[in-house]
């Protein structure tokens, strides 16, 4: 009799494996309005999801661009991409493929865009990440190195694309 149960309850729990791995996996993907939640911006923010990849607008002030000049045309998208907003969405939202983040002027203009997608960062790279943009975002004003370091970051992690116009080299 207890070898019955015991058979019973193997074929029960056997039984029950293959509806388990019949679900679905949770391939949600954001909202525009639910990415916008995530950034906090002072200024000028637009968002949209194409598909699987989110999209943040930011309209950095013409002063900054023009006063910071090239470096601070390139530094804008990583500014956002490494951040806690970026890795919370990642976190949330399991279908996220990747980030996308363009600055533009005021005037409309695109400066800078970089894409992350989801698999670049693991748990170790994403506090390595975290820390070069927040020094950057923090000193960066008092110590150009750590934006020439942040944007560097980025480079080798996302792809980007930089308008000429705001980056060649005067």
């Amino acid at each position: 009799m207890r070898t019955r149960r015991a058979t019973v309850a193997a074929l029960m729990a056997v039984a029950t494996i293959p509806a388990a791995a019949c679900e679905e996996p949770d391939l949600r993907v954001p909202t525009a309005s639910e990415v916008a939640d995530y950034y906090s911006v002072d200024g000028r923010i637009e968002t949209d999801v194409g598909g699987n990849v989110a999209q943040v607008v930011v309209y950095q002030p013409a002063d900054q661009l023009r006063r910071g000049g090239t470096l601070w045309a390139k530094v804008g998208p990583y500014v956002f991409l490494f951040s806690d907003a970026t890795l919370g969405l990642f976190r949330d939202f399991p279908g996220l493929a990747a980030v996308r983040v363009v600055t533009r002027h005021p005037s409309g203009t695109e400066v800078a865009r970089a894409t992350l997608a989801r698999a670049t960062l693991n748990e170790l790279t994403w506090r390595r990440a975290l820390n070069v943009a927040g020094r950057a975002r923090v000193e960066g004003t008092q110590r150009v190195s750590l934006v020439e370091d942040l944007i560097r970051w980025g480079e080798q992690r996302t792809d980007f694309e930089y308008n000429p116009r705001y980056t060649r080299s005067r």
